[in-house]
């Protein structure tokens, strides 16, 4: 049921509000320059305008009513640290879904990250009811690689470009 609300210790993921609008932008706009090398961005030559914070969560508030996707912002201590959404959410006989995150830079590596994945990813399997959950990560992004190892994902290998980064196609591939 949505909004979930999870808790691990001091870690908490809980939906995205219009009243985090200055906290979560000052955190974005804080980390743009670290998050810029993973981050997807529109293909060039796309004609699709970027949404206001309020349009942001007003499109994820839809998305999650519509059961199709779940996205948390997660909260360490009580401040804005990261997000983690899942999305694409597909149930009948695929029942799956695709998990992406980001975390702001004076708190990665601390065990946040892949607790709040694992958090999620044990929504989708309890609450949710899927039973596939794949992570689309760039190769060269070792941090991503390094959480989806703790958590016993399997690498599928390289696939097709599944986003746009920087005007490049990113392969892509641990599922679990």
């Amino acid at each position: 049921m949505w909004p979930a609300h999870l808790q691990q210790g001091d870690l908490v993921l809980r939906r995205l509000r219009r009243r985090d609008a200055r906290e979560w932008g000052e955190v974005r706009g804080g980390n743009a320059a670290w998050l810029a090398p993973w981050e997807a961005t529109l293909p060039p030559g796309s004609t699709t305008t970027a949404m206001s914070y309020r349009q942001y969560v007003r499109e994820l508030d839809r998305q999650a009513r519509a059961g199709t996707s779940r996205p948390w912002v997660m909260e360490h201590h009580g401040l804005i640290v990261g997000q983690v959404t899942v999305s694409g959410i597909t149930h009948g006989s695929l029942s799956s879904a695709a998990i992406g995150y980001w975390i702001a830079r004076e708190v990665a590596g601390r065990g946040l990250t892949p607790l709040a994945v694992a958090m999620a990813v044990d929504d989708c399997f309890g609450e949710v009811g899927l039973h596939r959950v794949e992570i689309n990560i760039r190769p060269e992004n070792a941090a991503s690689l390094r959480v989806v190892e703790k958590l016993g994902f399997r690498d599928e290998g390289c696939g097709a470009p599944t986003s746009t980064s920087r005007g490049r196609g990113q392969t892509t591939g641990p599922s679990r």
